[in-house]
């Protein structure tokens, strides 16, 4: 129960009594990120049940709600040392940086119109898809982050290191015997399910490549825009296959 403390505490605005001990012991199990995805995506799908017009309003609130702004923060960060001329020393200091560039408001305008988009696009799927959709990719954003827990290399001690260190690839297996059940909602959402399942994942994929390349490793920034671009790939790679 500490794990799942730890997790519900960190990636979500849920009050939940967590200490340094429940952190401690979320940072050594990746599986607790797509758990804490299906509680997200249950609450996040509820916003589907207002009357159509009021979706993408309503999933927009809902996600702000339930999540916070830290990964939306950590998107804005990487937009800004994405954009930035120099090396991996310049960017990282951007990163670290408190100034919002043209980089941090692009990166989070494409990211709540998309958002917004997305909500419209589910809001005229039949209500049990569109709630499948919503599940499969906040679980999937989840798994994205446990990849990068397994299979990233931290470019400083921070967060990221925390992950890191602790977790190497073979503990993937946890997170995805969490989230592969998911898999089974196709019954519900078809193809659009395994597709909003995968596709955060191969974001992850991206992100880890450019970072090692241009950041020296992951950091806590990468972690936050994993989960957000994970969700709006998977969001989309369901609607396109509904």
């Amino acid at each position: 129960m500490g794990t799942l403390r730890g997790a519900v505490g960190f990636l979500t605005r849920i009050p939940v009594s967590a200490d340094g001990d429940d952190w401690d012991a979320f940072a050594r199990a990746p599986w607790a990120f797509p758990v804490v995805g299906w509680l997200v995506g249950g609450l996040a799908a509820l916003a589907l049940f207002v009357p159509t017009l009021g979706v993408p309003f309503a999933y927009l609130v809902a996600l702000v709600l339930v999540t916070g702004v830290n990964h939306f923060d950590g998107l804005a960060d990487l937009g800004d040392a994405m954009v930035v001329h120099g090396d991996s020393e310049r960017r990282r200091a951007v990163l670290k940086g408190s100034e919002v560039g043209v980089g941090a408001v692009l990166a989070l305008g494409v990211a709540l119109v998309g958002l917004a988009l997305a909500g419209l696009g589910l809001a005229r799927l039949p209500l049990r898809t569109g709630v499948t959709v919503v599940l499969a990719s906040e679980v999937g954003a989840k798994l994205a982050m446990a990849a990068l827990a397994c299979t990233g290399r931290a470019s400083h001690e921070g967060f990221a290191s925390a992950f890191t260190e602790q977790c190497d690839p073979t503990d993937m297996v946890g997170p995805l015997v969490v989230a592969v059940p998911a898999v089974g909602l196709a019954a519900f959402g078809g193809l659009a399910v395994p597709a909003a399942l995968a596709a955060p994942p191969a974001v992850a994929w991206w992100l880890r490549r450019w970072s090692e390349e241009k950041l020296g490793g992951v950091n806590g920034d990468v972690f936050g825009a994993t989960n957000e671009l994970g969700r709006l790939a998977g969001l989309y790679a369901g609607l396109l296959l509904v």
